[in-house]
């Protein structure tokens, strides 16, 4: 096995090109047999097994920089730079990282979780390289769906601009999460399959120099105007214009011309884009067929390619998906926005139905929100469906073109709150935080997926901007109720009466407060339970009642704690001159790290029992009750 011998990346440099082929096929069988049982990206790492083999034959890692945009494709990088065996551990509490991890080796010289970031991260530790009057090369990979996100296009002028020495690989498989949409994925496909474009500078001018009597003088003409010859002939061109001297594009899957053309890549001064066509998924064949489904996964059959399902009840996406339906046949002015998520926010079926009515704009996700202020001034209805930790990159959208302008429409946070094995970058659990603040904006959070469906529905007849924000996965019903009655604004619930302590939940901890609820009641203390509902505006009324008559309160939240749910309760008790006893509970002042969902909440106390812990350290009652 030569992939045995690998250690560190000059390893690598002492394989033949037949080696190194060989090593290839051995990745492949490595990661899917790992992959298949951990979950993971396995799609995106299929496809870069080749040209991350080649980026390590010719760069020298760690004092050459490679920044992988996104990162969830680093699984082969991890691999050749002595992680393989760990790799076992893959996405697992206290195991590797799915992502790049400057704690984990010296080789991940800059964390990425989030798209688009990699160019300006590169240009950054290109600029400090020039400064210290170093030499080592600096090298961006980024996917063609990355390049859907405005700031990768910010960092490309800029590049172009100062002109220093940087390498932007291009990994162009046609594919994001879901297919690419716009100009630049329609542009990228000219170039992929359209012979003409792939032509060199040189090539055209021979050919038009040998047509007789017009060729000589037709390229005589166009070199008097600045690269019109290039604008009209050759591949790349919109790169050049931006400062960038463009190679490609090469077949992503051949090391041999790789290793040309990066060799050339890094003897060139100057910004230099390499492009390179790859196919996600490449060596398994259902990834190969399906790599959206194949993006993101969790461990299945490596046989036929099926998840390993256990019994659970419908995801919360599920059910939004179907209820969005359900609205828009009722509701012709609702309509549906989405940043390169359709699949993963449950809007494929809509996008089926009423492909008018649907707009994927690609990893664009200050664009989706402003896009969706702009329907709603006309009458539109958008309900803009977005992970809860990228909408986190629209904040100022929300704020200036939503909120500012009280526009109806509705945020619906996917992901919200704690989504386990992807870790830091994708845990959503600042939404609440960072929406609660904002004038106009209603917050709320579902106990389970009934009341999602009947937070939907009710935010139809609000008024202004209204953000929902549920959790990853299955709920805890089994059954959905999709006929509930609309919700009354800023109305909680009473779910169980108690006088000597008030537990004020939200989300789908609700449940875990029920169950602290009847394990104290056995200990001869009853505690009120209150499903809030609605972050802003609180239920003033109901929550002041329970807590002066009770005055001993608790508030869990699946959020961080600075400013979130409990801040929101402490600030209206304080403000009422309330004289009992306050604890939140929440995510801690800290980033949470990957694992399972589960473990991470009851690893910082997030389950009934951590509700029994803190009653016990607060010391509210007698050690006998």
């Amino acid at each position: 096995m030569i992939l045995e011998t690998i250690n560190t990346p000059s390893d690598i440099k002492k394989l033949t090109f037949e080696e190194m082929e060989k090593l290839a096929q051995e990745i492949r069988v490595y990661l899917l047999d790992v992959v298949s049982q951990t979950g993971g990206h396995l799609a995106p790492n299929l496809g870069v097994v080749e040209l991350t083999i080649a980026l390590h034959f010719v760069f020298n890692s760690p004092e050459d920089k490679i920044v992988w945009d996104v990162g969830h494709q680093s699984y082969v990088h991890k691999i050749l730079t002595g992680r393989r065996e760990e790799l076992k551990t893959l996405r697992q509490f206290k195991g590797l990282s799915g992502f790049p991890k400057r704690c984990e080796s010296v080789h991940d010289c800059f964390e990425t979780g989030h798209s688009s970031t990699s160019i300006s991260a590169a240009l950054g530790l290109a600029l400090a390289r020039d400064l210290k009057k170093e030499e080592h090369s600096v090298i961006a990979v980024i996917g063609d769906g990355a390049l859907t996100g405005g700031m990768a296009y910010e960092a490309l002028n800029h590049a172009g601009q100062l002109g220093t020495r940087l390498i932007v690989v291009l990994n162009d498989n046609e594919m994001s999460i879901t297919r690419n949409v716009g100009a630049m994925s329609a542009y990228l496909s000219r170039m992929r399959t359209d012979p003409f474009y792939r032509r060199s500078k040189a090539e055209i001018k021979d050919v038009m120099q040998r047509t007789p009597h017009i060729g000589q003088r037709v390229f005589k003409v166009a070199e008097r105007f600045k690269g019109s010859v290039k604008y009209l002939l050759v591949s790349g061109m919109l790169f050049e214009e931006l400062g960038f001297t463009y190679l490609g594009p090469i077949n992503g899957h051949n090391i041999s011309m790789l290793e040309q053309v990066l060799e050339r890549a890094r003897s060139l001064n100057g910004p230099v884009l390499v492009h390179v066509n790859t196919i996600k998924g490449k060596g398994y064949p259902p990834a190969e067929k399906y790599p959206n489904k194949f993006h993101g996964v969790g461990p299945f059959d490596l046989q036929t390619g099926k998840p390993y399902r256990s019994k659970s009840g419908p995801k919360f996406t599920e059910v939004f998906g179907e209820t969005v339906l359900q609205i828009a046949e009722e509701h012709p002015e609702v309509v549906t926005v989405t940043a390169a998520m359709s699949e993963g926010t449950g809007l494929c079926e809509f996008g089926r139905r009423y492909p008018g009515r649907f707009f994927d704009v690609g990893i664009a996700e200050q664009h989706a929100v402003t896009l969706a202020a702009g329907l709603a001034q006309s009458g539109c209805l958008p309900i803009v469906a977005i992970y809860s930790t990228f909408l986190q990159r629209a904040y100022d959208q929300i704020v200036h073109d939503v909120a500012l302008q009280n526009m109806h429409l509705i945020l619906a946070l996917d992901r919200a709150g704690i989504v386990g094995e992807d870790g830091e970058t994708h845990q959503g659990v600042f939404d609440l935080s960072y929406l609660r603040h904002i004038p106009r904006m209603t917050v709320m959070v579902p106990k389970d997926q009934s009341e999602l469906v009947a937070m939907l529905r009710s935010s139809i007849n609000y008024q202004g901007p209204v953000a929902i924000r549920y959790p990853r996965g299955a709920g805890p019903q089994l059954e959905v109720n999709y006929h509930l009655p609309e919700l009354p604004l800023g109305r909680g619930e009473l779910l169980r009466k108690g006088n000597d302590l008030t537990i004020l939940a939200i989300g789908p901890l609700t449940y875990q407060a029920l169950k602290a609820a009847e394990l104290l009641s056995g200990k001869g203390i009853e505690a009120a339970v209150i499903n809030c509902r609605f972050v802003k505006p609180l239920d003033q009324e109901l929550i002041l009642e329970c807590s002066n008559r009770t005055k001993r309160v608790i508030t869990i939240e699946e959020n961080i704690i600075a400013g979130g749910f409990g801040s929101a309760v402490l600030e209206l008790l304080s403000d009422h001159g309330y004289k009992g006893d306050v604890a939140r509970m929440g995510v801690p002042d800290c980033f949470l790290t990957h694992g399972k969902s589960d473990l991470l909440r009851r690893n910082i106390g997030l389950d009934a029992e951590g509700i029994i812990d803190l009653i016990k350290t607060k010391g509210w009652f007698a050690a006998d009750e």
